[in-house]
């Protein structure tokens, strides 16, 4: 059991990482931090599409991520 939860494990990390880095930035820089408020106080503006896909795929895979920490850590003791 241990031995398949980390490779689970191992398999998570890896498409995580590759999600993450799919995703595009939010700002560039430091011109992006100064105006970015301003962006998404005024505009409103809302993810869509790939970008929104990316971000849950993000979050399941986090959570997942947890989880399988624990679970290794306790299946090992």
């Amino acid at each position: 059991m241990h031995t398949f939860l980390v490779i689970l494990l191992v398999i998570v990390c890896i498409a995580l990482i590759g999600v993450v880095l799919l995703q595009s930035s939010k700002s560039a820089g430091l011109s992006g931090a100064i105006s970015g408020g301003a962006e998404t106080l005024f505009g409103k503006q809302k993810a869509r599409g790939i970008d929104l896909i990316l971000h849950r795929i993000t979050i399941v895979l986090s959570v997942l991520f947890f989880a399988l920490t624990i679970a290794v850590t306790y299946f090992k003791l």
